[in-house]
């Protein structure tokens, strides 16, 4: 994989979708450097320098992350660390820079381009164009938005809403981006409208976590904090590339190693996150480029075979039992845990032939991994998307739980599960409401607090809301942040589907694929960014959000506004309650005016909230209490609760077909590309790719850099497929495959989401590859 091409990529096959590319592009090979380091200081500059922000990016280096000064990373949702200054990562200053861009997209652009020029730009384009500046409403006689004022825009959606049979022809989308206050606006709006229509982008990533984590433990999340990182002396990390998708995480990695830990890396591509790094804010590493391991361990399981892997695991410690007593926690797993003695039954009656095969590993490698564990005096299990997006995403989150809780590694310091949530306010999102099957107890207190009355029938989450819009069952799409037509499963599908809607509404800070696939009638409304000042009618306001591991802190933007004419999310929320529902008793201007209003209404509905406003404030803001970290499991046994599937098969019938997983590139955050570049997979200037097996190539009779076409079946028999693909050998188990996210997602049928969680099967997508043309 040393080589390097000069060869032209095609032109998009999938009507204008995917990126268009100028230029030769290259694979040049695995990534020999540390991880961070002197490669991400120098693309920080060269960002600062392209969207022309060397000063204004590199103050916003100062104050990204600094609790009550500063503002919150719209980037990932890793915890911020409270010993550093420079809490700051490459890809943060990537997607601050992105919203910081001197760039603008007014009335000239959109007078200059019609919808139907701009279908035909990439993404990056798109984005790439600047900051949106001012509402606008799609002209369909000209094909072009023209601009409309703020109040008629919340007529055209009052209108079209009041003009439903049913509230449920709505459907209401976040992105993580929403801040906390802004979350609860949008929900309190959906529920006294009368619909729980809440899909979000949790229903695509970690719904998995949070249903296998409720069912075990009665929290939705991860019971481990950062200080519990700082004091595991074994770390497993599952299914994530942290050097792309938590950065910010490589400091906690070297920091174990520094101290002596173990960390044990688990995915089936080789990732440079678990080799070595260079933390950009050491300066002395910096300076001799000293870099630190990120890992003592690297197992690469098939696809799916997690599960396999940690029961393998969990089969050693019950061994190691039979002659060492210490090897369970007996003490509490009698007092706080139930369902023991089915899954010892369980696990003991599994073959060490299955688990092998299942795993991908060979039994020694189990036993290695175990060994890690039984020797560990704390330990915290981490994971990503590896494993939440497979059919079995639900048990392997439960038998993660299930090996923690043998030795006891829950609710003590050191110890916990820890899922990796991949976006800022992601978790707040739920946490404040954002929830299609929200629970009796939240409902009510709800209504108790808002004197509303709450619906009580499950809305439609992100598989089922592009279901319901391809059957023409949803008249109206309100998305609020994000880009649901490029990162929702079967994007022609999802395309089709919100061109049925009645009314289409965007509100965004730039233009994106969503904006120019839309409804009869579409709006675009632009609001402030994470970085800007917002000023209401008591002065400048704070938001909060959640990070990953239940800490609430306060973001203050301080940035003029892109444009006088961008409002807060907030206020765009409650200016639309207000204009469909005129005679609503929510205070919804008065809410707009101080959020300090917002907190103190939540703090009468949301539990561990109590007295917001004043531990918001505190340096470093608070952490929601959970019983669970305290060993209270409010499960319907009052224990935490041993799960006892059966393992899955994870590995296809047929023996041409390989397991497809996407995911993100290094130069991406979610939909926006920025650029196509991938510098930690060794690759320049190509996003139409497939990495594969060198065996799988050759038996394919596929060499490095050949043109392939990937074909899909889905479980309701439809056939999907991508054409003229470039193969590219890659360090990953035979059987599997993986490309980017989002340009394969037309490969997802409708179809293809897991029973257990209803996410989108992003990482087992059953595909067969064969060589264009032949």
């Amino acid at each position: 994989m040393g080589e390097s091409f000069g060869l032209m990529t095609e032109e998009p096959r999938q009507g204008g979708l995917g990126p268009r590319i100028d230029g030769e592009w290259s694979s040049t090979g695995p990534y020999e450097h540390p991880a961070a380091g002197w490669g991400a200081a120098l693309t920080v500059g060269k960002v600062l320098l392209e969207q022309r922000q060397p000063v204004a990016g590199t103050k916003a280096m100062f104050t990204m992350n600094h609790p009550k000064s500063g503002f919150d990373c719209p980037g990932c949702a890793w915890p911020d660390d409270k010993g550093v200054t420079l809490d700051i990562c490459e890809n943060g200053i990537k997607h601050v820079t992105w919203e910081m861009t001197h760039k603008r997209v007014g009335k000239e652009f959109f007078a200059e381009h019609s919808v139907s020029e701009l279908s035909q730009w990439s993404d990056f384009e798109l984005e790439d164009a600047g900051r949106l500046v001012g509402p606008m409403v799609y002209d369909a006689e000209t094909d072009h938005y023209v601009p409309i004022s703020w109040n008629d825009a919340f007529r055209m959606i009052a209108h079209e809403i009041t003009a439903l049979d049913s509230p449920d022809q709505a459907a209401f989308y976040t992105s993580g981006r929403l801040s906390n206050e802004a979350s609860f606006l949008y929900q309190l709006f959906a529920r006294e409208l009368g619909t729980n229509n809440l899909p979000d982008c949790s229903n695509m990533c970690h719904e998995g976590s949070g249903r296998g984590l409720t069912a075990s433990l009665a929290t939705g999340k991860g019971t481990a904090d950062l200080e519990d990182w700082e004091n595991a002396d074994a770390l497993f990390i599952l299914g994530v590339n942290a050097a792309s998708n938590a950065p910010r995480m490589l400091t906690s990695l070297a920091e174990a190693i520094d101290r002596g830990a173990q960390i044990v890396h688990v995915n089936p591509l080789r990732e440079v996150a678990g080799t070595r790094t260079i933390v950009p804010h050491e300066i002395v590493d910096m300076a001799t480029f000293h870099s630190t391991p990120t890992s003592t361990m690297n197992l690469q399981v098939r696809p799916g075979g997690d599960l396999a892997l940690i029961r393998g695991m969990a089969k050693v410690v019950f061994e190691a039992s039979e002659t060492d007593p210490t090897a369970l926690d007996q003490a509490f797993l009698d007092q706080y845990t139930t369902g023991l003695d089915a899954y010892r039954a369980l696990v003991e009656a599994t073959s060490w032939d299955e688990l092998v095969e299942q795993a991908g590993l060979t039994e020694a490698e189990i036993r290695a991994a175990a060994d890690v564990y039984l020797a560990s005096r704390a330990c915290v299990i981490s994971w990503c998307l590896g494993v939440s997006q497979h059919q079995h995403g639900v048990d392997t989150v439960r038998e993660i739980v299930n090996l923690l809780l043998l030795r006891g590694n829950v609710g003590r310091k050191g110890t916990g599960p820890s899922p990796v949530r991949g976006h800022s306010n992601v978790q707040g999102n739920r946490t404040c409401g954002i929830n299609h099957k929200p629970t009796e107890d939240w409902l009510a207190k709800l209504d108790e607090v808002c004197g509303i009355t709450s619906p009580r029938e499950p809305g439609l989450d992100t598989v089922h809301t592009v279901a319901a819009l391809h059957r023409g069952d949803l008249k109206v799409f309100l998305g609020m942040g994000g880009n649901f037509v490029r990162a929702a499963p079967d994007t022609t599908l999802t395309a089709e589907g919100m061109s049925r809607c009645e009314l289409t509404a965007h509100v965004s800070t730039k233009l994106n694929r969503s904006h120019l696939t839309h409804g009869k009638k579409a709006l675009i409304l632009p609001c402030l960014g994470r970085t800007e000042r917002d000023e209401q009618e008591t002065g400048p306001q704070s938001i909060s959000t959640e990070d990953a591991m239940s800490s609430v802190m306060l973001s203050l933007g301080s940035r003029k506004p892109a444009s006088p004419h961008l409002l807060s999310e907030p206020e765009i929320i409650a200016r639309i309650a207000r204009a469909t529902m005129p005679d609503s008793a929510t205070p919804w201007e008065w809410y707009v005016g101080d959020y300090d209003r917002i907190r103190d209404t939540m703090a009468k509905v949301l539990p561990g909230f109590e007295g917001f406003n004043e531990l918001v404030r505190q340096h470093y803001g608070f952490r929601i209490p959970q019983p669970a970290r305290e060993r209270d499991f409010q499960t319907p046994s009052g224990k935490a609760e041993f799960s006892d599937a059966e393992l899955p098969n994870v590995i296809p019938e047929e023996a041409d077909v390989l397991v497809l997983q996407t995911m993100r590139s290094h130069d991406q955050w979610n939909t926006t590309i920025y650029s196509a570049d991938d510098r930690y997979r060794g690759v320049r200037n190509i996003r139409e790719l497939v990495f594969m097996n060198r065996r799988d190539m050759k038996k394919r009779g596929i060499a490095e850099g050949d043109l392939v076409d990937i074909v899909a079946t889905s479980r309701d028999g439809s056939v999907r497929s991508v054409t003229a693909f470039r193969a590219l050998e890659y360090d990953t188990p035979r059987g599997s495959a993986a490309g980017y996210f989002p340009e394969l997602n037309v490969l997802l049928g409708p179809d293809d989401y897991s029973r257990q969680s209803d996410q989108p099967l992003m990482k087992d997508i059953r595909v067969r590859i064969a060589k264009t043309g032949g």
